[in-house]
């Protein structure tokens, strides 16, 4: 352990030298960026039992950032970067057989349901992306692993207009309205992960010296639900992309 420690400190030694502390500031780029993201958890593959999207409503998706990114070379660099950023979607589906636990009168019913259901997601938190950049002229693609830590879980709804086959398809069939006396309610956030991580890809256009816009793509690769959730039996992954603009600090 103690060599170990050892050559770890030569090495930082040698890279944190005066002519290479100086490289290094020298080659940092600083940005702020605001922007707008549309997409949704989603699964991986239509199932059978959603049968359409009756309606989608856009939600306060803001996203905050600011990013440091070194260029080693002119085109090659690599940046983190720190964001505060809602990925949340409204919207009713209609579905046939699906799995479903709602609450209705006080009473808890699961089994499965055919209907129409109306989903309200909403997830604030902070996203941390690393990144490698490829530069050309006035364009800029990078890549890389994104980490994100949920600071307010929402995932709720209600079923409407259909009926639930209690247990199993074949058990009693209970009718579910759309008033606020016969609709069932459900309220699934406590079962969402507080980290999620996935997959970014995004291009820039330097429109000025210190000026820029961005379009990114991130996937997520981790369920926005614990492992052993399983009321919906398709894992959810949250897709956004995400528009803006981007301030670069340090150009003069």
């Amino acid at each position: 352990m103690k060599k170990t420690l050892l050559v770890i400190s030569c090495i930082l030694s040698a890279l944190l030298s005066e002519g290479r502390a100086q490289s290094f500031w020298k080659g940092l780029d600083y940005s702020f960026r605001i922007g707008y993201s549309i997409g949704g958890t989603i699964p991986i593959g239509m199932p059978a039992s959603i049968r359409q999207l009756n309606s989608f409503t856009l939600t306060n998706n803001l996203q905050l950032g600011a990013d440091a990114r070194y260029m080693w070379t002119r085109q090659w660099g690599a940046s983190v970067g720190i964001r505060f950023e809602n990925k949340g979607m409204s919207e009713d589906a209609e579905v046939k057989d699906y799995r479903m636990e709602i609450v209705r009168g006080g009473e808890t019913l699961a089994g499965r349901f055919t209907g129409d259901v109306k989903t309200r997601v909403a997830q604030w938190m902070f996203t941390v992306p690393v990144r490698m950049s490829y530069t050309v002229g006035q364009f800029r693609l990078d890549a890389g692993p994104y980490f994100s830590y949920l600071l307010s879980p929402s995932f709720e709804g209600y079923a409407h207009d259909g009926y639930l086959r209690v247990t199993d398809p074949t058990g009693p069939k209970i009718l579910v309205g759309g008033d606020e006396r016969t609709k069932g309610r459900y309220d699934f956030s406590s079962d969402m992960r507080h980290w999620q991580w996935g997959i970014g890809l995004g291009a820039e256009w330097s429109i000025g010296k210190k000026t820029g816009v961005y379009a990114d793509i991130n996937w997520g690769l981790s369920g926005i639900h614990h492992s052993g959730f399983k009321t919906i039996e398709q894992t959810l992954y949250p897709v956004y992309g995400t528009l803006g603009v981007i301030l670069h600090l340090d150009k003069e």
